[in-house]
């Protein structure tokens, strides 16, 4: 009997992993990240079986609380978490400590250092630490020197540090941070995060290519037309005026979150299922990725900004009239830009990408539609064939969907499009878990898979940067467009698809 061949991407995946003894280090606890994400991701970790019973979590921030006062403050925020799994969370709450820091103290830093020996004995977490930084940007830099002259890095097999986005404002402060914390840890110890990376149909699109052969034969500009990458919003800007203000759409999501997806769709097969392998074909593919006019790159970018919109009963205020924002701001809520990427499996096809808060609906996705049947033998209510899409479903809703032609009911011959659907929570019979649950258990075991090295943030930056020297030097050559609340943005962006005769899919 013939022997099936193993999948060695698959088993990769599919493998069970233990997290070792551990003590996550939260600096910014006091801060939103942890109270909505962190702490609750940990605590589904912890209900999964997959955190070991020798973990400690250790707060820390300068606000002057007790262990008790942040297991309070903790059990607040989680409370509808709480009230379904009591029991669970008074034994997840034992390994929960808090430790006043301020990391611009040498003297905070070498008394959490010795807290941090006591939990260990405590809690036998075997010194493994991982360092989160949870807080203000501009403390990424000193808050690695200070860990490292405290000695708590200095172990690379033991101790790890967490860098939140953005990893920089731009190419040369990005290039002078690496260049800062790689003097503080080696680039193994370094999980630079982006919490996209951790969604389950991100990571579906390395199986689905690379574990499919009917995929990846066509997965080039031989039968592809052009890519679509998209990341709306119909949020406002809420309570973040003061970073937004200073950060903007594109780099708040273009130079991080649609950039992965962008490198994540377009990467050649990595040699095998490995974590720097996955990251060099990464790295390649933004390395060679342009803007699609480098000699007059405003004319392939579209800034917006949203406006007034809603209805009378539920009115929705235009940006300039958040709390917090400057009433003539020209900070982008909206960014739609085309690119090419310079290889042998992409030359010449377009990829759009665009972001955007207070859009029609909350969606993100990567719509990769084929080029048209060379020859059109069949009748069609729009006078010819739909071309073929593969639309792969981030949020929400997470699965895939495939829209191809087939025959109408009836006597004739006439075509028309349908769609055959994949739903994650439908197929497995659960909902996937939130990105930092996956991302947290990769970074206690080390596993750098998912996040991003230093070549690929500075690639990532380098490739943005004409846009952002128009926006510092010349603003008036990619002005801000106006957009109602709750539209799909501005008008204006519609010419950059407009050249190859193409529209933006409207979800």
């Amino acid at each position: 009997m013939k022997t099936p061949i193993t999948n060695p991407l698959r088993i990769g995946l599919r493998q069970e992993r233990v997290i070792p003894p551990q003590c996550l280090v939260i600096f910014g606890a006091s801060g939103d990240l942890t109270h909505r994400k962190l702490v609750p991701a940990l605590f589904d970790l912890f209900k999964q079986r997959r955190l070991p019973s020798e973990f400690a979590l250790i707060g820390c921030a300068r606000r002057p609380w007790k262990d008790d006062e942040f297991r309070e403050k903790m059990t607040n925020a989680l409370k509808e978490k709480v009230k379904e799994e009591p029991v669970l969370w008074n034994q997840f709450l034992e390994g929960l400590f808090y430790e006043p820091v301020d990391l611009q103290r040498q003297d905070d830093i070498l008394r959490l250092k010795s807290r941090l020996e006591e939990i260990d004995k405590l809690r036998s977490t075997h010194s493994n630490r991982t360092f989160y930084l949870s807080v203000s940007p501009k403390f990424y830099a000193s808050g690695c020197k200070a860990l490292s002259e405290a000695g708590l890095l200095k172990d690379s097999k033991r101790s790890r540090i967490v860098i939140e986005k953005p990893f920089g404002r731009d190419y040369s402060s990005a290039l002078s941070l690496n260049r800062i914390v790689q003097s503080c840890a080696q680039e193994s110890q370094i999980f630079r995060i982006d919490h996209y990376l951790g969604k389950e149909t991100v990571q579906n699109i390395l199986v689905l290519r690379f574990a499919n052969t009917i995929f990846e034969p066509i997965w080039n500009r031989n039968y592809i037309s052009n890519i679509q990458i998209t990341a709306a919003e119909t949020v406002g800007v809420e309570d973040r005026a003061g970073y937004y203000e200073s950060a903007g759409a594109l780099r708040d999501m273009v130079q991080n979150h649609l950039t992965q997806m962008l490198a994540i769709t377009a990467m050649e097969p990595p040699g095998h299922f490995d974590p720097e392998a996955i990251r060099n074909e990464k790295a390649k593919v933004l390395q060679a990725a342009r803007l699609a006019n480098e000699t007059e790159p405003w004319k392939c970018c579209i800034r917006g900004q949203y406006a007034f919109g809603g209805t009378k009963s539920l009115p929705l205020s235009a940006y300039r009239q958040e709390p917090g924002v400057n009433p003539n701001s020209t900070t982008e809520t909206y960014v739609a830009m085309k690119l090419f990427i310079d290889n042998w499996r992409w030359q010449g096809v377009p990829f759009f990408i665009r972001t955007g808060k207070r859009l029609a609906k909350r969606v993100s996705e990567v719509v990769l539609t084929f080029r048209e049947a060379p020859v059109h033998l069949f009748d069609t209510a729009g006078g010819s064939p739909t071309a073929n899409q593969l639309i792969l479903r981030i949020q929400p809703n997470e699965g895939a969907e495939f829209r191809f032609e087939v025959k109408s009911p009836g006597s004739g011959m006439r075509s028309r499009p349908v769609e055959m659907e994949f739903s994650y929570d439908e197929s497995f019979g659960e909902p996937s878990d939130e990105g930092y649950v996956r991302l947290l258990a990769d970074a206690m075991l080390g596993d750098p898979t998912l996040f991003t090295r230093s070549d690929e943030v500075e690639a990532a930056w380098r490739l943005y940067t004409p846009l952002l020297e128009i926006i510092e030097d010349s603003p008036w050559q990619l002005p801000i467009h106006p957009y109602e609340s709750r539209t799909w943005g501005p008008t204006a962006s519609d010419g950059l698809l407009a050249t190859d005769e193409l529209l933006w899919r409207r979800p």
